[in-house]
C-alpha cells in the first residue's frame, strides 16, 4: 500500500538538519522533539514515516522507533497504514499537569531546603544559566531542554532515581503544543528563566515561605 505521503496530501513537512549516521535513533528522537516543541509538527497533522525519513535523510525506520516513543510520552498516536497524529493539549489538561508538578515538587523542593548545604544549590547555577542562554537567543527548543536539565539536576539531589523520571516524564507532556495558540514570546521565556535563578537564591538562603511560593507559581507560566 502507499505511503499518504505519495499522493501528495500529505502536510509539509519542518525543514531539519540531517541527522548523522551514529545513535541515529536517538538523534531523529531529539529532532522531532525539538520540531514540536517550535510549532513546526502541527497538532492535528498526520505524517508518515517515510516522508519525515526522507527530510533527515535516513530510513523511515528509525522514525518510526522514534514516533512510537512519542506516542508513549502522550505526544502523538499511531494511525495504521497512515502515519503519525501530533496531539495538542487543551488548556485544562496544561492545567491539570501544572497542578501534579506542584503536588509532586513543592514537597520535595521544602525538603530539599531543609537539607541541601548551599554550596549544592551554588553548584547548580550554570545550569540555572543555560536555561537564560536558551531564552535570551529565543530558542523554544533549547529552552525546553536546559528546562528540564535544571529541573532534573535539583531532583536529583533526592537520590530518588523513579522520582526524577516521573517528574521528567510531566515536564516533558508539559512541553507539548496546544493547537492554534500562539507562539510563547520571548519575554515569557525570559521570566521564567529568571525564576531559576531566584529559586536557587531562596534554596540557599533556605528561606522556605519564598521557595514554596516560587515554586508553586513557576508552573503556572506557560515554558515550564
Amino acid at each position: 500500500m502507499r505511503d499518504a505521503a505519495d499522493t501528495g496530501l500529505m502536510p509539509t513537512v519542518p525543514a531539519q538538519q540531517k541527522v548523522q549516521r551514529h545513535s541515529v535513533r536517538g538523534q531523529v528522537l531529539d529532532a522531532l522533539r525539538a520540531a514540536l516543541v517550535d510549532g513546526e509538527l502541527v497538532p492535528g497533522e498526520i505524517y508518515s514515516g517515510p516522508a519525515l525519513g526522507e527530510r533527515f535523510g535516513v530510513s523511515a525506520t528509525p522514525v518510526r522507533e522514534a514516533m512510537q516513543q512519542l506516542a508513549l510520552e502522550g505526544a502523538v498516536e499511531c494511525l495504521p497504514n497512515r502515519g503519525f497524529r501530533v496531539l495538542s493539549r487543551t488548556a485544562r489538561e496544561l492545567a491539570e499537569l501544572a497542578e501534579v508538578r506542584a503536588l509532586l515538587e513543592v514537597p520535595v523542593m521544602l525538603r530539599l531546603a531543609r537539607t541541601v548545604e548551599p554550596g549544592a544549590w551554588a553548584a547548580l547555577r550554570p545550569a540555572a544559566a543555560a536555561t537564560a542562554a536558551a531564552a535570551a537567543a529565543y530558542d523554544p527548543a533549547a529552552y525546553a531542554e536546559a528546562d528540564r536539565s535544571f529541573h532534573r539536576a535539583v531532583l536529583s539531589l533526592t537520590g530518588n532515581d523513579q522520582l526524577v523520571q516521573v517528574a521528567e516524564e510531566l515536564h516533558r507532556r508539559s512541553q507539548w503544543p496546544v493547537k492554534d495558540a500562539p507562539p510563547v514570546r520571548r519575554a515569557d521565556l525570559v521570566a521564567d528563566a529568571a525564576e531559576h535563578q531566584a529559586l536557587l537564591e531562596a534554596l540557599i538562603a533556605r528561606d522556605l515561605p519564598v521557595v514554596e511560593t516560587l515554586v508553586r507559581e513557576h508552573f503556572t507560566g506557560a515554558p515550564s
